[in-house]
């Protein structure tokens, strides 16, 4: 009778198993046919009979693919709301960029709208593109921002040349447009503004690419651990304590827990070895963010946009004289359509007569209160690792307290072998599974969180490579991106990554953390830096 329903029951779990869509009804089973002996376990591997068993070779092999499905879907069950969390966060953060980025955008349009009312509408064009380039950088591109900023002030400078320069005639003809276009750089009517705005936004940036960055690889880091194959010795002790019972007719027993923390601990020995780095993972995302103020707060600098832009305009216009005489000797005198007169309207005082309304923030989207909430749910999860394998046995696979349990040979009151602690070390005096080493790829996701950790943290990291490199662990090399006005966005000469050097020593000494000293300094040769008090730094 005990073996009857042992095929009962394995038939069932198994169609289970197999075909997960049907649901299967193993309180009232379909007519069997019982074997007419009863097999003597000579050619079973692990559920080794005293006696008889009611299994065979094909059921034991069966069961212990059932058994490593049983494991894999609790982990992926445990890990569910953490990767949720995560992956959740990462298309709200990105919704949110972009959401800023677009109020930037309008409401420097608004701004020259109201300031230089007949300049706002040929510059929509302009200035939509650069913002499109600030909300890729911002999430991750490797475009040059200084070689957008210059595109964007190059592309504004005949529009303020034709209607504040020398307003009150009719429009430039193309040609000559495209020339003063082009004349822009040569010379500089906005000064050292375009590098400036560039310099803002990638130092506001660069603490949130990394942030960013750093929530994909978390995704990653579980994805990984979900998956991670179970070697020989665990699938062995998950059959044993799992589907062994079933082979002795002993189908509703479940192990006792001491026994279920031996052979779980066992298996999750290497997740167990993700914990310390897990849980400074989710400190170094905290110390961050909590960094991320003033020149490191993205969403005031990006709502700053406009003043820049602004003032950088008014700053031509009272340049108008010298202006207009530098272009006159590259592209001569204008040559203009007499056919269109314009009708332009300035106000040069127009900041303080027409009265503007402040950037409208709404505090459900603002990136720092998303930050903060954000924080605030991970940190509940940063002993996850840690405590992974004492969750399962204790909500889904050990017997209660007090009741009978398997403790891998029989049906008893208790396991009164040595139960062993978390982590490879501890597994050297495991009873029930031998663990040997490592997993290796859950010893490279433990380096990837290293080096990212060490990211956030804004410290350098010797002969790491790339931020590509830590998320996917191969890839091209990072281009780099300057943050201040340095002219290095060319093709990465050795003069440029002289001037490149030289702005990251000047940076490390303001920055707090010196992150955005480290973000550059991955991707050259080693550094050494004097910071503000004269110490060294890598």
């Amino acid at each position: 009778i005990r073996c009857a329903k042992t095929l009962v029951t394995f038939k069932c779990r198994l169609k289970t198993h197999l075909n997960k869509s049907v649901k299967t009804d193993c309180t009232y089973p379909p007519l069997l046919t019982i074997p007419s002996f009863i097999p003597t376990g000579s050619d079973l591997q692990v559920c080794l009979p005293k006696n008889l068993t009611c299994c065979t070779k094909k059921m034991e092999e069966r069961y212990q693919v059932a058994a490593r499905r049983d494991i894999q879907n609790l982990l992926q069950m445990s890990s569910s709301s953490l990767k949720f969390l995560i992956s959740r966060n990462v298309a709200a953060f990105q919704e949110t960029v972009d959401s800023l980025v677009r109020q930037a955008e309008n409401h420097t349009r608004a701004v020259l709208l109201h300031t230089y009312r007949d300049l706002a509408s040929p510059a929509a064009a302009p200035i939509g593109e650069f913002f499109t380039d600030v909300g890729l950088f911002v999430l991750g591109s490797e475009l040059s921002l200084e070689e957008a900023s210059h595109r964007f002030f190059d592309a504004l400078f005949p529009l303020v040349y034709e209607r504040l320069v020398e307003p009150g005639l009719s429009r430039l003809s193309p040609t000559y447009a495209e020339c003063v276009r082009m004349a822009c750089r040569d010379l500089a009517p906005y000064g050292r503004a375009p590098s400036r705005l560039a310099a803002h936004i990638s130092r506001a940036s660069l603490p949130g690419r990394v942030f960013l960055q750093a929530l994909h690889l978390g995704v990653e880091v579980i994805n990984t651990t979900d998956h991670f194959q179970l070697s020989r010795e665990c699938r062995r002790g998950l059959l044993r304590m799992s589907y062994c019972p079933h082979c002795q007719g002993l189908t509703a027993s479940k192990p006792c827990m001491g026994y279920c923390l031996n052979v779980v601990r066992g298996c999750l020995a290497s997740l167990a070895e993700v914990d310390t780095h897990w849980r400074e993972f989710v400190r170094s995302l905290e110390t961050l963010s909590t960094r991320m103020h003033g020149a490191q707060d993205l969403e005031q600098v990006l709502l700053g946009v406009h003043e820049l832009v602004r003032d950088t305009v008014a700053h031509a216009q009272r340049s108008a004289p010298r202006l207009s005489a530098q272009v006159h000797r590259v592209c001569g005198y204008p040559s203009r359509r007499p056919e269109q007169v314009s009708s332009v309207q300035h106000d040069s005082a127009g900041q303080d007569s027409i009265p503007l309304k402040g950037v409208i923030r709404n505090t459900e989207d603002m990136l720092s209160n998303r930050r903060k909430e954000f924080i605030s749910s991970l940190r509940l999860y940063r002993a996850f690792y840690g405590g992974l394998a004492d969750q399962l046995c204790v909500s889904e696979l050990a017997s209660g307290d007090g009741l009978a349990c398997w403790n891998g040979a029989d049906v008893g009151k208790s396991y009164t072998l040595r139960v062993v602690g978390n982590g490879i070390k501890a597994q050297a005096e495991n009873p029930e599974v031998k663990v040997k080493e490592a997993d290796p790829v859950i010893s490279q996701v433990i380096d990837k969180l290293k080096h990212i950790n060490q990211l956030l943290q804004g410290k350098s990291i010797p002969k790491l490579g790339t931020l590509d490199q830590i998320e996917t662990g191969s890839g091209d090399g990072y281009s780099g991106e300057c943050d201040d006005e340095d002219g290095c966005w060319g093709s990465g000469n050795g003069a440029a990554e002289r001037r490149r050097i030289v702005t990251i020593c000047e940076y490390q000494s303001q920055m707090d953390g010196c992150l955005i000293a480290v973000w550059t300094l991955i991707l050259t040769a080693p550094i050494h830096c004097r910071g503000s008090s004269g110490e060294q730094v890598m």
